[in-house]
């Protein structure tokens, strides 16, 4: 079922993202192409402090034209250690530090066109620890309980799928 490379040309390359054009031959011996954006990878975290309360984000996204209700993220800097980043994003996104950090799995956003795989977090003992947003980011933090938060999810407010995968992981250890 492996396709195998025979060609590749990169056509884009961003500052986060680059573009690729593959040629492939398919497992029956027929070729065909495939765009693939590379992207460095990411992290994503369900910061619950000790009522069980979650530590969202509001801000605006430009693909989906919308403002998203989010769990904090942010994208992996080249060979950075996926709980450093969550650690580092969870404090410029929300002002708190976890305690506690804990990997609790991760997705492939899209895997039929990007190479994007997120690393997802449970973050708890949180206490106030502030870094400076990245200049570009504009977001306002919402706490809600978990159980909110999940409302939330059915009812279609938080569409954003980290946020329901993490989410509903930290939901599930929970017995919520």
């Amino acid at each position: 079922m492996r396709e195998k490379i025979t060609h590749s040309e990169q056509i884009y390359q961003g500052r986060i993202v680059n573009l690729t054009i593959h040629d492939v031959q398919l497992p029956n011996g027929a070729f065909s192409k495939r765009e693939l954006v590379y992207h460095p990878g990411a992290v994503a975290l369900v910061a619950l402090d000790e009522a069980r309360n979650v530590l969202l984000v509001r801000q605006y996204r430009i693909a989906a034209d919308q403002i998203l209700l989010e769990i904090p993220a942010g994208t992996l800097k080249p060979g950075e250690d996926p709980e450093v980043c969550a650690i580092r994003e969870l404090q410029e996104e929300t002002g708190y530090k976890p305690g506690q950090i804990e990997r609790i799995g991760g997705i492939f956003v899209a895997p039929g066109y990007t190479t994007e795989f997120i690393h997802l977090f449970l973050a708890t003992d949180l206490t106030g620890s502030v870094l400076a947003m990245d200049d570009d980011e504009f977001i306002e933090t919402e706490r809600l309980p978990l159980e909110q938060a999940l409302a939330r999810i059915e009812r279609g407010d938080i569409i954003d799928g980290k946020s329901i995968a993490g989410l509903m992981l930290v939901a599930r250890r929970l017995g919520v």
